[in-house]
């Protein structure tokens, strides 16, 4: 059952037409050999179909209202991690409960990090804080919780 395709586009014809093409043009030829159809030049305005179709009001256009860009977000974002930043022993405190807590794991630093950031809490050295914190547990070395890089160098 072969399909009839009245087209504007000669280059279909030309396509079908070149015995030695490029790679590129080679995957197109092949894709389209898969389906048993022929070309027929019809240019644009005699093809009445397409040329309708072509006319036609897009339904879908505008179909959402713009709305305004809310540049207060990341201000309304930031709102909301806690304005105090702990320091000394309230900062260890936060580290320890979320590192060994009941709401702990003994993750490594990282982890432990992100956890201090879902609770609300942020401080600049947090990163290194809870690497020391990591660095001293006692069960964290036992499970090799430390990070690669404070690990005895392989190569002599």
């Amino acid at each position: 059952n072969k399909s009839i395709v009245y087209t504007d586009h000669s280059a279909l014809k030309y396509l079908f037409a070149k015995k030695d093409a490029k790679a590129r043009l080679l995957r197109w030829i092949l894709l389209l050999q898969e389906f048993d159809f022929n070309v027929i030049d019809t240019r644009g305005a005699e093809n009445y179909a397409a040329d309708h179709l072509s006319r036609l009001e897009n339904p879908y256009e505008n179909v959402f209202d713009p709305k305004e860009i809310n540049e207060t977000f990341p201000l309304e974002s930031l709102n909301k991690v806690a304005h105090k930043d702990p320091t000394g022993q309230e900062a260890i405190d936060i580290l320890n409960a979320c590192h060994s807590g009941p709401i702990g794991g003994y993750y490594g630093a990282n982890y432990t990090a992100k956890k201090v950031f879902d609770s609300g809490f942020y401080w600049p050295s947090i990163y290194k804080d809870a690497f020391d914190l990591v660095k001293r547990c006692d069960s964290c070395q036992r499970q090799g919780k430390v990070s690669q890089k404070d690990e005895m160098p392989q190569n002599f």
